[in-house]
């Protein structure tokens, strides 16, 4: 009688060290997962920052063109400014959409002042213009990569937290859905392009 309740007992605290164990898994994965995430995000914010720091180089760099459009330099300084006094936290949903926006809008007013300085031939000759041209044309392929990096680190992290038994874990402690980069706003519409002109 007694050996049956050594062997009952030792399977019930086996079982314990087990899901205990188990746990502290689970946990410490959401924990790796989530910092992964956040070095993905990092990544986005630094090729962000880059972008903004080219601006005032580009724009220094236009403004020695006599007649450039004064309206457009306006609307990239004035987007740079709005995008820099914003700080995101990537769990709320209305955050992350206001600086996909703000974002959006610098990448709509950079496109607009390089498609003016296309009727400058100075501005066209002009070596250092057309190396920051390089340069941030090279921004951009790389918040492209970081932002597609990002999504795939919180699909990975969300699709891990909701899964059972580790949404009981992920409640326990907290772990809340990340929000993903969405496309941006008329990406999914193809130009139009019309070669009758």
């Amino acid at each position: 009688m007694w050996n049956t309740g050594k062997i009952v007992l030792g399977t019930i605290v086996g079982l314990l060290v087990i899901v205990v164990f188990t746990f502290f898994g689970k946990y410490n994965s959401m924990v790796a997962m989530e910092e992964s995430v956040n070095a993905a995000w990092s990544q986005v914010e630094n090729q962000y920052q880059r972008r903004l720091d080219l601006i005032p180089n580009i724009v220094s760099s236009v403004k020695g063109e006599a007649n450039f459009e004064k309206s457009t330099l306006e609307a990239v300084v004035n987007a740079r400014a709005s995008a820099t006094k914003m700080n995101v936290n990537v769990n709320d949903a209305k955050e992350m959409a206001e600086f996909q926006n703000q974002q959006q809008g610098i990448s709509q007013a950079l496109s607009r002042l390089l498609m003016v300085t296309e009727n400058y031939p100075n501005l066209k000759a002009n070596q250092a213009f057309a190396d920051l041209r390089v340069s941030l044309e090279g921004t951009e392929n790389r918040i492209s990569t970081e932002r597609m990096r990002y999504n795939e680190s919180v699909q990975q992290f969300n699709t891990y937290i909701r899964l059972f038994p580790n949404n009981v874990v992920s409640g326990m402690f907290g772990f809340a859905k990340k929000n993903l980069f969405e496309s941006d706003k008329g990406a999914n519409t193809a130009p139009k392009v019309d070669f009758t002109n």
